[in-house]
């Protein structure tokens, strides 16, 4: 070993040092060190990406992950973080093929096992994140986090038993794991509220991101056993703990719901634009917990259509064929550029990336309920696909996103008024789109298709010109993964108990209705 090699070494140990005690820049200085003095070093460019990630900078950790595998071709952590970074960059077709390389170049170590999990769930396959969780949990059998990561993959299979068999390991060596407490909740019906109790006083000794699962945990436990008064204290306490870590700017969405009227009105609307004639997409758009995911198990169950899941491939279309990119501006800024985008080339390019996540049948969803804010780009770019839109009572609405934990989205629905003023906001901007493309979507209400399953289904299979399956009465049975909040939920029977909910917690619900009231909303 040369002395530059010996030096590159020393600084890449304080590096990866000062990255772990959470200082990028140090760590970013010593990189810089490194890279001087041995520029072939592939764990030099390794602690850039690694550091760039650490500083939310996608593009230099791409470009650093990518010089690893040009000096080491067969370095599977460098093509794991590639792989996983070009899923959030909107690139599923080139996340596929680094994990093909990832793979190909042999997994010993568990954290590249698991980062092969994540994508691969990203990706949609959850079989196959399964597997490779199963593999970083045999390489690191006392991880809590890599275990929890199986668990959730066996809920998303439908594998119940699997995840609580998991759960109950992880628990059983370390019950303070907040994460798997909420898991096992979500999956075991409390039989009485004892276990609700126990989260609860864990709960206020904790930091905030276990607080909130800790009380969401609670929440579920309480509301199992009819014990409503407790159950919404938990879900308070939840939602107070989730507020406090993360960053939700009111005034800023009110700012772009306005602009996105302003930008698509009568005038644009009225103009002939040409897009894709493929009738293959079919999109389920509005709140989350509206019942979004029991409508695609119905559209689904049907022999000619797949699940894509819910994709970013429609936004992210978006902002690369706008003008000036986005950027890091506010969306607000963003949305007079889109008025300018080329319908042909929107439509292409959302086939193009959306394609690996689709399967073998004619007809896909792509159920992202926040489409509904690209409805006329929707329209303009594939004026053949189906948008099928849910509704459902605007207080239960609220209410069950208030009182769920989501992971890294929805950051309005934390704060009754907060939560109630947004859906104010996605109401009018609906009301605005069916005045200007009427008889273009398809609304179906929550309520009405759970209180009469048959006639419900029949109509939306026949918006969707697909021939009637009977098979689609039974989506309960269907066994395909279901990656979202309501995993556990549409596996069980068509039920209304979810209907008018809010009621058992009226008097605290109190500040949603008045600012639901006081924003017009009924």
């Amino acid at each position: 070993m040369t002395a530059a090699e010996r030096e590159a070494k020393e600084w890449l140990r304080q590096g990866f040092a000062a990255l772990q005690q959470g200082r990028s820049k140090d760590a970013a200085d010593f990189c810089r060190k490194a890279i001087s003095a041995a520029p072939q070093n592939p764990d030099a460019h390794f602690l850039v990406g690694l550091v760039a990630l650490d500083m939310n900078d996608l593009k230099t950790a791409a470009r650093a992950f990518g010089s690893v595998t040009k000096l080491a071709p067969r370095h599977a952590a460098a093509w794991a973080q590639l792989a996983r970074l070009f899923m959030r960059l909107g690139q599923p077709a080139r996340a596929e093929k680094a994990l093909e390389e990832a793979r190909a170049a042999g997994v010993r170590d568990a954290p590249v096992a698991d980062l092969i999990g994540v994508t691969s769930s990203m990706l949609g396959d959850q079989k196959e994140a399964r597997r490779w969780y199963e593999k970083a949990c045999a390489l690191a059998p006392d991880s809590d986090e890599y275990a929890v990561n199986l668990a959730t993959s066996c809920m998303f299979l439908g594998d119940n038993d699997g995840a609580k068999r998991v759960l109950e390991t992880v628990l059983g060596r370390n019950d303070r794991i907040a994460q798997a407490q909420w898991l096992y909740s979500s999956i075991e019906k409390a039989k009485s509220p004892a276990r609700g109790d126990m989260l609860m006083a864990r709960a206020g000794g904790e930091s905030a991101p276990a607080a909130a699962f800790l009380a969401y945990a609670a929440g579920k436990e309480f509301e199992d056993c009819e014990a409503w008064d407790k159950a919404f204290t938990a879900f308070e306490t939840g939602a107070r703990a989730k507020r406090s870590l993360v960053d939700y700017d009111e005034a800023a969405e009110e700012k772009y719901f306005a602009a996105l009227e302003s930008a698509f009105n009568e005038e644009w609307a009225a103009t002939p634009r040409a897009g894709v004639d493929d009738p293959s997409p079919i999109f389920v758009i509005g709140q989350p917990r509206t019942g979004t995911t029991l409508i695609e198990r119905i559209i689904t169950s049907h022999s000619d259509v797949d699940s894509a899941g819910e994709l970013q491939q429609f936004r992210l279309s978006v902002r690369r064929l706008a003008k000036d990119g986005g950027g890091d501006r506010p969306q607000a800024e963003q949305v007079a550029s889109w008025r300018e985008i080329d319908a042909k080339a929107l439509g292409a390019e959302y086939l193009r990336v959306s394609a690996p996540m689709r399967g073998g049948a004619g007809r896909f969803v792509d159920k992202l309920p926040g489409n509904y804010q690209f409805l006329p780009l929707i329209l303009a770019a594939l004026p053949k696909a189906r948008i099928v839109h849910l509704t459902r009572d605007p207080m239960d609405s609220c209410f069950a996103s208030y009182k769920q934990l989501f992971a890294d989205a929805y950051f309005h629905s934390y704060d009754q008024g907060e939560m109630a003023r947004h859906h104010a906001r996605y109401r009018r901007l609906m009301a605005h789109w069916r005045r200007l493309f009427p008889g273009r979507f398809l609304d179906i209400s929550y309520e009405e298709t759970v209180g009469d399953l048959e006639p419900n289904a029949r109509r939306l299979i026949e918006f969707l010109g697909l021939d009637w399956q009977d098979q689609c009465l039974s989506f309960h049975e269907k066994t395909g993964a279901v990656a979202t909040a309501s995993a556990v939920q549409v596996r069980e029977k068509p039920h209304t108990r979810s209907v008018g909910r809010w009621r058992r917690y009226e008097t605290q619900l109190a500040p949603m209705r008045r600012a639901l009231e006081e924003a017009g909303v009924a």
